[in-house]
């Protein structure tokens, strides 16, 4: 099985920490959102893995190229770097990777955590992922005939016709066919709002005898805005607090108090501190005289007499607020 990961976009909603940093490289709970994300998908599938496809910008530059690479390597395939020039639709992304499309392909958009185990069966034609919603009028959702095939894919329905969204998770036997469906719509020029959309090639091959199927997660986790992102951070590090460590013998504390889960990275030092829970510190950030909650705080960042919550800093930050100089009278209530 081949894995693609569309991961081209600019990351406009994660400004301004995409203006340095690729999306999908942005740490959550320790890790880039890409490297937990094909962690994942292979520690719960059972099928063997040959190559990791990335589609990225031209611009991302060699040493992303080259970690991504070794993600791929240290999880036992191959890593491709595959190049999307224009930003011309999902459909157009995927078919970057064209030479990955053969054989059984899985495909998952890297703005996209989750908890599930991947149970793949071979036999079906095609596998989408979907959770239920409360809203589905914000969503592309599936619906479904009596026999639990999908029967239509239904972009932002006004009328309710299910609350199964599509996260962006797909599994499809014949790489070869999605290819040549994908390619129909470059050739004819089928594009929404100016996109060539995979929803349109898979309604192609739906109508000619594809049979598509849904399974669903336990959690859908989405890394598109800040703090989508914070909460993401909070949802992993409770559901990686017993499967991993995450916190670092070289990391000091100093008079502090940490109260897990958090992600302490390597030689981070927390000083006369409380930090969590659900906070995490890439490697080398300090802390001092501070109180952190909910965030998440970037590699080499210094924090010094700050309070704050639900928040992200970026790499290399220098962070400090002044002491406060008060005179509150009795019976007063400050908020």
């Amino acid at each position: 099985m081949n894995i693609i990961i569309p991961m081209a976009g600019m990351g406009k909603r994660m400004r301004p920490h995409t203006l340095t940093t690729a999306k999908p490289l942005i740490p959550v709970a320790g890790k880039p959102i890409v490297q937990r994300l094909v962690e994942d998908i292979i520690a719960t599938s059972n099928e063997k893995v040959e190559e990791i496809a990335f589609i990225i910008g031209p611009s991302f530059g060699k040493e992303v190229e080259a970690h991504l690479c070794s993600v791929a390597e240290t999880l036992g395939a191959k890593g491709k770097i595959c190049y999307q020039e224009q930003a011309l639709g999902t459909a157009h992304a995927i078919l970057c990777a064209s030479e990955q499309l053969n054989g059984n392909v899985f495909i998952a958009f890297a703005d996209t955590l989750f908890d599930a185990k991947f149970s793949i069966d071979k036999d079906k034609d095609a596998i989408v992922w979907t959770q239920k919603v409360e809203d589905p009028s914000a969503f592309g959702v599936v619906k479904l005939n009596a026999r639990n095939e999908i029967e239509a894919f239904v972009e932002k329905p006004k009328d309710f016709v299910s609350d199964l969204a599509i996260i962006g998770v797909y599994y499809f036997k014949d790489g070869a066919l999605l290819k040549k469906e994908l390619q129909r719509l470059i050739d004819n020029n089928i594009m929404l709002k100016g996109e060539y959309q995979l929803t349109d090639a898979m309604d192609h091959m739906l109508q000619n005898g594809v049979k598509f199927y849904t399974d669903q997660v336990m959690e859908w986790l989405d890394c598109g805005n800040k703090d989508a992102t914070v909460y993401t951070n909070q949802r992993i590090l409770a559901i990686k607090q017993n499967k991993e460590k995450l916190v670092a013998a070289s990391a000091k504390t100093e008079h502090s108090v940490i109260i897990a889960p958090c992600f302490i990275g390597e030689d981070v030092v927390i000083r006369n501190s409380v930090v969590g829970p659900y906070v995490s510190l890439e490697k080398g950030a300090v802390i001092e005289d501070s109180r952190i909650v909910n965030s998440i705080v970037g590699a080499g960042t210094i924090v010094k007499n700050a309070s704050f919550a639900n928040s992200m800093l970026g790499k290399n930050v220098t962070y400090s607020e002044k002491p406060k100089d008060l005179s509150i009278g009795d019976f007063s209530t400050q908020i």
